[in-house]
């Protein structure tokens, strides 16, 4: 049974890193801020109430986060106990799941197509939600991890195999955590920055299907290290670089 290690954890958060960089994620936050905040650029350019957008952007983002993070970590908590119950089998488990894992790399590589993947699969916003209330944004966070399947289904998909290796429930959780954080906290960021967020992300969004090369690397990456039952590999070197830079005595003086 694999414990959760330094590799796993580095590898669950560069993956949610990934899915807030991906091309249909990063340039289309700021509208979509705007949107389940319900503030316009009129209130964000006016002195007298520009504080109060921000603000109420800054909530309704953190209530936003909050509902996909409860969607993710149960996914992890379910593959995580699928996991615990497979665990007989957990060898031949990661090696179809590194398969799987590796074929989401070579899909966002673009050297086939998914059609599960490859339209936008959100749910409708119930007419009873009211935009610009955290209690909405908290449930449209939700229908977000639950629907937006072309930016978040091959990465997020792969980390649930990662997690089903995991070994419990617990463990599976903890790991969809980690991603929801590397998801989150740039997408925190923006909300608290809304508006010099927009223009920086104008300028680098031309530069966002290099995130799709990397990736589809990085997915094929952990897929052979899955498959091959290597990830032990990871650890070993994760050590060596903490060695290298003195890891034992920094926990001393800390």
């Amino acid at each position: 049974m694999i414990e959760i290690s330094v590799g796993f954890i580095a590898a669950a958060f560069f993956a949610g890193i990934l899915t807030f960089l991906a091309p249909c994620t990063l340039p289309i936050l700021p509208a979509y801020l705007g949107f389940i905040s319900g503030v316009d650029s009129e209130a964000l350019k006016n002195p007298k109430t520009a504080r109060g957008a921000r603000r109420k952007i800054f909530l309704n983002g953190l209530a936003f986060i909050g509902g996909f993070s409860a969607v993710f970590i149960f996914f992890g908590v379910m593959a995580g106990f699928a996991g615990a119950v497979l665990a007989p089998y957990r060898i031949w488990f990661a090696r179809l799941g590194g398969i799987f894992v590796i074929l989401f790399g070579l899909f966002m590589l673009g050297f086939f197509k998914l059609p599960f993947f490859q339209g936008d699969k959100r749910i409708p916003i119930p007419k009873w939600l009211t935009l610009g209330k955290p209690f909405s944004s908290l449930f449209i966070g939700g229908t977000f991890a639950l629907g937006w399947t072309p930016c978040v289904g091959p990465i997020l998909g792969s980390v649930l195999f990662l997690a089903g290796t995991s070994g419990t429930a617990l463990e599976g959780g903890f790991m969809l955590t980690v991603f929801s954080a590397g998801l989150a906290l740039p997408f925190l960021a923006i909300a608290a920055l809304f508006s010099k967020a927009t223009v920086y992300i104008e300028k680098i969004s031309k530069y966002l299907k290099t995130v799709s090369v990397v990736g589809g690397i990085f997915l094929i990456f952990l897929g052979i290290l899955l498959a091959t039952d290597n990830f032990g590999l990871v650890i070993q070197y994760g050590y060596q670089w903490l060695d290298f830079i003195n890891y034992d005595r920094l926990l001393e003086y800390l």
